[in-house]
């Protein structure tokens, strides 16, 4: 038994619940290692901790209790966590037993035995002493995560673009995910400088799991790799997370921007968006394709951008907004659902649109903000 002892503590139903919350994301879905399909439970100190791995990424949180005896088990997530969040608010007293291995769980007026597992044959959490620490402060990392995240492959063909890269430099870091189809940038300014410049690529589901924990936290999250820049601790206020970090070498995304446009719009995003939410109704058995014209204005009247969709079988349907445009009388076309998404992603009330051709990619910013850009390729449609 490894000199694990049985347990016994109690806390209360709320905490754990939320705790059991936090970690259920890291639980595996598939069987591959049944245990992992199991939470670890350890009563130390003056806490409970729990930790789930499906061993891509492993999740600890602590959750305050009234620990009698110090000792540890393993259960089923799923399982236990079900019948936690089914109880009243009230105390629950669990006791943990290793011969057999039961957990015994009582709150008010309800009780349960969970047969569970040695806690010797839990994976162990891997733990990072790392030379390279960033801290990036919450709402900056937040608006990074969900303005790059969506933009990574979510297949496995290439497995390199499923990652998001990370690039720490001096007291900048950058963030980027492409998948083929579509590139999304963001630089934001770290909360103190770094001593060694680093990049890695990080699963894109382990930031948009670093997203959901962020809640309302203010102090800075803390990331931590390790010397072989195989895997990467964060820290949050409300859990620690390991995680794998992707092998491979992800494509130079700069190369990628275009540098020169033949027409330039200023865009307001809302209308943009309601006017492309429009077409896509129709583009939907369309395969999707939204098809954008841009005019400037004549003798100083603005410019519009027309917005248009059609389908053999349904119809077509075409929306115009006014636009500030300077360059050329321009066409592009563009997946409806990457044009949203793009869209979306933008902090602003205005977008700024640029296309050199309708064959090559269409660039998006926010109106005056450097720190995000986003580049969709085109779609070839008969015009």
């Amino acid at each position: 038994m490894g000199g694990w002892l049985g347990m016994k503590l109690s806390c209360l139903q709320e905490n754990l619940s939320k705790g059991l919350g936090i970690i259920g994301r890291a639980v595996a879905t598939r069987a591959t290692l049944p245990i992992t399909q199991n939470v670890l439970l350890v009563a130390e100190g003056s806490r409970l901790k729990l930790s789930a791995t499906n061993l891509e990424i492993a999740i600890t949180t602590w959750v305050s209790a009234k620990v009698e005896q110090e000792g540890a088990i393993a259960v089923p997530a799923r399982l236990l966590t079900d019948f936690i969040s089914s109880l009243p608010n009230e105390r629950v007293d669990i006791e943990g037993h290793l011969q057999p291995t039961i957990l015994d769980v009582q709150c008010a007026r309800f009780e349960a035995k969970i047969n569970g597992v040695d806690p010797e044959e839990f994976p162990p959490i891997p733990t990072v002493d790392g030379s390279i620490t960033a801290k990036i402060a919450p709402q900056a990392l937040r608006t990074a995560i969900n303005q790059v995240v969506f933009a990574a492959a979510t297949d496995d063909s290439r497995p390199v673009l499923t990652g998001v890269y990370i690039e720490l430099e001096g007291d900048q870091f950058v963030l980027a995910a492409a998948d083929g189809f579509r590139l999304a940038v963001h630089r934001g300014a770290l909360a103190e400088p770094v001593g060694d410049n680093m990049n890695v690529l990080i699963p894109s589901r382990t930031l948009a799991e670093v997203n959901r924990l962020l809640g309302d936290q203010d102090d800075p999250v803390e990331f931590t790799v390790t010397a072989s820049q195989n895997q990467v601790l964060i820290k949050l206020n409300a859990a620690e997370m390991v995680s794998q970090l992707k092998p491979g070498t992800f494509p130079n995304y700069s190369q990628l921007i275009p540098q020169e446009h033949n027409t330039r719009a200023v865009v307001g995003v809302k209308e943009f968006l309601r006017a492309t939410r429009t077409a896509s109704i129709f583009a939907r058995d369309g395969s999707g394709i939204v098809r954008l014209q841009f005019f400037p204005g004549v003798d100083g009247s603005p410019g519009r951008v027309e917005i248009s969709s059609r389908s053999e079988e349904v119809g077509e349907n075409k929306g115009q907004i006014d636009a500030q445009i300077e360059g050329q009388e321009s066409k592009i076309a563009f997946s409806s659902r990457y044009l949203q998404e793009a869209l979306g992603a933008v902090d602003g009330e205005e977008v700024v649109v640029e296309s050199m051709t309708p064959s090559s990619p269409g660039v998006f910013r926010p109106s005056g903000d450097e720190s995000y850009i986003h580049v969709v390729m085109p779609m070839f449609v008969q015009w």
